[in-house]
């Protein structure tokens, strides 16, 4: 320690302190201001002051000039209370150019200056020493910001800082005093052994330092209250069978220690405990020491993502519950009621013994401000001449027991979903008291327990609870330790209410308590997936045929002037994706997902169906084109439609495989992965495609029926409407609103719409070849056309002089008049109504 002492740049012994020990040398002489050179400190009018010199502009002087090594200020301090409560409520405060030390109504603080281009502060609060010597001790590196250090431990840090635009007395130099200047104020209090380290100290330094000032060889606790200080100026420390427990505790084991011998270490601890009373200060030292070792084995811990996690973690819990037992149990009260109170990163925690009839409350409840806690009924506390309660709600224990599998635990509900892993969905809270209190066996009858919990659900859990095709279970479960190790279990629980956000549970028993939540994904019976899978191969199956039919046609028909045009390249865009879409398929069945093959063929499949839609939405854009609003001409439109139809697909199926390739043929069959949202990727192209053409099918419906009514009000011609809705039935599947089923058929409740989403999406080629082709007026006279030509060139008839096929032989035009793209709709003098609609 007294090495450490003699690294610093700068030391003032000040006063002859009994109990603190200073650096002396050989002949015993005290070494002060080792290499000070221009920093002293002197006293004017009882204020005292450090004066930087040639040190003004230093790391010393201002945090910001320090380097990575950082900066460590120490000294003993202690206030005097009787007349430090005269002063008004400001307070006693020590200023530097650097720092500022604090001590106001109960709270002591250390802050933390830089002036720079943005000026930042760092604050770290502590318990004020009152008037006994403490040991003060922080720290500051631009990386790690500030830790304060008391009596030789971690107290408290704030590794980030905030802007900060006020920095109050900036050129004041006061370190501290009993007096004041220019009416000032401040604490009288006292201060010994001011060092400063140019570099911050580490933990082990710290706890070395501090060991050899006070010249024992333990560690007072940080939290330890400041009563234990003797009156004296000697630091003395309580000794008795705990210290040394607690000593070890403290130590600090860097982060080189295996967890494995962090956990028989903590277990050893808990197990070997002596059987010997404790007073309040030791027990709270002993807590909080031990919920410390805790919390370094959590961090220390890498179980959190392996299957032993829950097994190992519920061993801890047990280990906690054991050493607060036995503080609840030893803790040497005089005076009842007797109350501890604490909290650390790993929990908060109560220990209570008191009388029943002091409870003059309805319930007890711990904690006993928040949204989770656990009641208990005073009626359970009858007939007892004491009881003790220890009360403990932990704040990241839940973490560790998200992958519980359902055979492993005793809840006959979630063991019944096999393979659906259990996750813990709340902060785990424990009561224990101890006699037991009387509480009904009946869970219909009372007085029972009552335990809140607000859930503290991942973004992941949030999902697959919000998604429709699974269903949620929650569980109000608790760790049950009768045969030795950790189980989880609801015997003995219900859950009465509660929602996505909270949970309710009402309890005969006290023990650990979490809520629990499995995700099941809704599952129909083995009849109704085999009829679906009927459906979707036979459908499948014949759509392949009839596209394959389709876009034989379209090549054979392609000399004809009819179809040589765009609106039927886009039909056979459309039906070749679909075509491949469907093959690819079928295909995927026979594959075993997490394998190359299926990963393959799921980025394949993921681009033919975008496709499909992209081709889909091509289609709306040219009846719009042709029906509403003329615009571009044939060659820049047929651009833009290749773009779309192969090219959009193909650059979000490109960002997709890059950026998540494990979504593609990972869950179950050769598709996209419903877990992390990667779905997405193909569900929002189709529903932004669905509700386009959506928009463009009633839009053209609308202009179809109002020149239908026209025309029957002028000619009484009944054939328009029933062209109205051959137009309808022809465009809903071709534009993809039959998928609209398919968000319909989300669960179980909806089965009628699963049945339809499958017979329309699997026959989908069967439609197109049914409306593009075989009831298709203009296919079949080319088709006519055609047959024709052939048969006059089979017969070697050359001089024949066969008429060209064009669209005024479609139309039933003679030679001579007026070529019309629709005779019966042209008779009404009204223009407006003379539009092409011949896409129809």
């Amino acid at each position: 320690g007294f090495k450490v002492l003699a690294s610093a740049s700068h030391y003032w012994p000040l006063e002859d302190v009994d109990g603190i020990h200073e650096f002396r040398d050989t002949n015993g002489d005290i070494v002060e201001g080792m290499v000070n050179k221009g920093i002293y400190v002197t006293e004017k009018k009882g204020v005292t002051f450090l004066f930087f010199g040639s040190y003004r502009n230093s790391c010393i002087s201002n945090p910001e000039a320090c380097g990575p090594e950082g900066v460590t200020f120490s000294f003993f301090w202690k206030t005097q209370d009787q007349e430090a409560k005269l002063l008004p409520a400001s307070g006693g405060r020590v200023i530097s150019s650097g720092f500022k030390i604090c001590s106001n109504e109960g709270e002591g603080s250390v802050e933390f200056y830089t002036r720079g281009n943005a000026m930042m502060k760092w604050k770290a609060s502590f318990s004020p020493p009152g008037p006994y010597w403490t040991h003060i001790l922080f720290t500051w590196q631009s990386r790690e910001g500030l830790k304060v250090y008391v009596n030789g431990t971690l107290h408290t840090t704030d590794p980030a800082g905030k802007v900060f635009y006020d920095y109050g007395d900036a050129g004041a130099q006061l370190l501290t005093g009993p007096g004041g200047e220019r009416g000032r104020r401040y604490v009288n209090g006292a201060f010994d052994e001011f060092i400063i380290w140019e570099r911050a100290l580490s933990p082990h330094e710290v706890e070395q330092y501090f060991t050899a000032a006070i010249g024992v060889q333990v560690l007072l606790s940080s939290t330890l209250p400041w009563s234990l200080m003797t009156t004296t100026a000697d630091p003395v420390l309580p000794t008795n069978a705990y210290h040394p427990i607690i000593a070890g505790l403290s130590q600090d084991r860097g982060s080189s220690q295996a967890p494995q011998a962090l956990l028989r270490y903590l277990q050893n601890v808990s197990s070997s405990l002596p059987s010997k009373s404790l007073s309040e200060n030791t027990a709270l030292s002993l807590a909080q020491a031990f919920l410390k070792a805790i919390e370094d084995f959590m961090l220390l811990s890498n179980w959190i993502d392996g299957p032993e996690s829950p097994v190992v973690f519920s061993s801890l819990i047990h280990t906690i519950d054991t050493v607060m037992a036995h503080l609840s149990l030893n803790l040497d009260g005089n005076s009842l009621p007797l109350t501890l109170e604490g909290s650390s990163a790993v929990a908060d925690y109560t220990v209570v013994k008191m009388h029943p009839q002091a409870l003059n409350v309805s319930h007890y409840r711990f904690p006993s401000r928040g949204q989770s806690y656990i009641s208990i009924p005073s009626e359970a506390f009858q007939g007892k001449a004491w009881i003790t309660i220890v009360g403990l709600l932990y704040h990241n224990m839940h973490y560790f027991f998200h992958n519980i599998n359902p055979v492993d635990t005793r809840i006959a509900e979630a063991a019944a979903y096999k393979g659906y892993m259990i996750s813990a969905s709340s902060y785990l809270i424990s009561l224990k008291v101890e006699p037991l209190p009387q509480l009904s066996h009946n869970l219909s009858g009372s007085p029972l327990i009552t335990i809140q919990l607000t859930h503290r659900l991942t973004p992941r859990q949030y999902s697959q609870a919000l998604n429709k095709s699974n269903r949620v279970h929650l569980y109000c479960a608790f760790l049950d330790y009768s045969n030795g190790t950790g189980v989880w279990s609801n015997e003995g629980c219900v859950r009465e209410s509660g929602d996505l956000n909270y949970s309710v549970c009402l309890c005969n028993h006290l023990t650990n308590f979490a809520i629990l939540m499995q995700v099941v994904p809704l599952k129909l019976t083995r009849e109704h997936q085999v009829a679906l899978s009927s459906i979707t191969y036979i459908g499948c199956a014949l759509s392949i045929f009839c596209l394959t039919i389709t876009l034989v046609t379209f090549a054979v028909l392609s000399s004809v002037s009819t179809i040589r045009n765009q609106r039927y390249h886009i039909h056979a865009n459309l039906s070749c994706a679909v075509l491949l879409a469907q093959a690819l398929l079928l295909t995927s069945f026979q594959l075993s997902p997490a394998t190359l093959p299926c990963k393959i063929l799921a980025i394949l499949l993921h681009f033919f169906f975008l496709s499909v839609f992209a081709w889909m939405l091509v289609e709306g854009f040219h009846l719009y084109s042709m029906v509403i609003k003329v615009f571009g001409s044939e060659e820049s439109k047929h651009l833009y439609y290749y773009g779309i139809g192969w090219g959009c697909p193909l650059v979000i199926c490109v960002i997709s495989a890059t950026s998540s390739l494990d979504s593609y043929g990972e869950s179950g069959n050769c598709w996209l992965s419903l877990e992390n949202g990667a779905i997405w990727a193909f569900v929002a192209p189709a529903m932004f495609v669905i509700l386009v053409n959506i928009g463009i099918l009633i839009a053209v419906t609308r202009v179809i029926s109002r020149i239908s009514a026209d025309n029957y009000k002028v000619h009484g011609d009944a054939n328009a409407f029933k062209l109205t809705a051959k137009a309808v039935a022809v465009l809903l599947p071709i534009l993809g609103s039959s998928w609209i089923f398919g968000i319909l058929a989300v669960n179980a409740h909806a089965l009628v719409f699963q049945y339809i989403f499958a017979v329309f999406n699997s026959l989908q080629g069967f439609f197109m070849f049914l409306f593009h082709c075989l009831l298709n007026s203009e296919v079949r006279a080319a088709f006519k056309h055609k047959t024709k030509v052939w048969s006059l060139t089979s017969s070697s008839t050359r001089n024949i002089n066969v008429k060209p096929f064009n669209s005024d032989i479609m139309t039933g035009n003679r030679p001579g008049t007026t070529p019309t793209k629709l005779n019966t709709w042209d008779k009404s003098t009204n223009s407006a109504n003379r539009i092409d609609l011949s896409a129809v």
